[in-house]
């Protein structure tokens, strides 16, 4: 019997699958999207005339920041939840994180509530910020509706009715809405193909042979790097990141450093309130540390310092500079990632979506590239310190 709680099955995903040279997530959503009738005009085409907002959801906050927020809605434990997290404190009270301040739905009228609070008051600005950071902000205008998702408190269904329902009556604009149905009918019910697709192979998957551990701060969150102490103060507290966090900050790091990818899925795992196997593994082994060799995404997901400094505030209260990739002062996400590109250079610099990298690369001369060396051995030696 289907599982209800999904929009397809991983029947449904191998007979799309097959005989394909590439697994494209778009040509899997816009197939989904035709087939269930979401986001489509009378006509049969996409509502709005495109399938893809992307273009108009990639601003950052001016230097005021996001202003005033709603504030999230919050639960107090009840007496079971009282229960679990005196347990939960007995057994694992050495363990990273803390369970102060726990205030997430743990039943269905209140995973209700939590849907209806995020269509009504965030839903709307989602999409413009969805990649966006700020100091201080865990969760700007994200749902944290992953890990009622797959505890099965809500339906994908419902989520993604209650969000269309929202831009039919113009209190949600379409590259939102559009984008959040991308989230839950596009790349979620993607990554769960894609994991019974290719399990149990998937796991051991690591195209870029990387083998490093996870530097310590991935556990205890003291680094100086801004970017990334703000990231894990998210994780330690709420077992919660959005998805640039994730992927761009954490993730990113990760990548450049060499960390073995099934590590790093572990540590997501670990880590994440809303990490489950079948979500976890293709996120993070495959989208994050291209440890699938692209499977999942045709290129790796990686850029330098910049581009943090270009999607939050962090990098103006951080020693690093993020345009510096060597030297004392130098961002460890630039000088890795011009590490990462030297190293990799005979794997990646085929690949046709990373040649404005590579020429980039190319534009360096030799002294330049060695200063970049020598400081990413610097940084490895001395990882504990940065």
């Amino acid at each position: 019997m289907a599982d209800e709680h999904f929009l397809s099955t991983p029947a449904s995903f191998q007979a799309w699958a097959q005989d394909r040279k590439s697994l494209v997530l778009e040509h899997f959503y816009r197939d989904l999207r035709r087939r269930l009738g979401f986001l489509l005009a009378a006509d049969g085409e996409p509502e709005g005339g495109a399938w893809n907002f992307d273009c108009d959801n990639r601003k950052s906050f001016s230097r005021e920041g996001p202003g005033m927020l709603p504030l999230p809605l919050a639960f107090a434990p009840d007496t079971l939840s009282r229960e679990v997290l005196d347990l939960v404190a007995h057994r694992f009270g050495d363990n990273p994180g803390t369970l102060a301040g726990f205030e997430l739905p743990v039943t269905r009228a209140d995973s209700l509530a939590f849907l209806e609070d995020f269509v009504e008051n965030r839903l709307d600005l989602f999409g413009p910020y969805e990649d966006a950071m700020w100091s201080g902000e865990a969760f700007l205008y994200h749902s944290r509706l992953s890990a009622l998702l797959n505890v099965k408190l809500l339906n994908p269904r419902e989520c993604l009715e209650k969000a269309v329902k929202a831009y039919s009556e113009k209190r949600a604009r379409l590259a939102s809405v559009e984008g959040f149905v991308r989230q839950i009918l596009g790349w979620r019910e993607f990554v769960r193909g894609i994991y019974w697709h290719y399990m149990p192979d998937y796991l051991e998957m690591n195209a870029l042979a990387h083998q490093e551990e996870l530097p310590p701060f991935f556990w205890n969150g003291q680094t100086r790097m801004t970017c990334v102490r703000e990231s894990m103060k998210a994780v330690l507290k709420y077992g919660y990141t959005h998805h640039i966090q994730r992927l761009m900050v954490l993730g990113q790091f990760a990548l450049l450093y060499g960390v073995d990818p099934a590590k790093f899925h572990g540590w997501h795992m670990a880590m994440y309130l809303d990490a489950i196997d079948w979500a976890s593994l293709p996120n993070t082994l495959g989208m994050s540390q291209f440890g699938d060799g692209g499977i999942v995404g045709t290129k790796p997901y990686c850029a330098s310092g910049n581009y943090i400094n270009k999607m939050s505030n962090y990098c103006g209260s951080c020693p690093y500079a993020p345009q510096k990739a060597s030297g004392e002062k130098a961002c460890p996400f630039t000088t890795l990632y011009w590490d990462f590109l030297d190293r990799h250079r005979e794997t990646l610099a085929e690949n046709h979506r990373m040649g404005f990298q590579y020429r980039n690369l190319n534009n360096k001369d030799k002294s330049e590239l060695r200063e970049i060396r020598e400081r990413a051995r610097y940084l490895r030696d001395h990882i504990d310190r940065i």
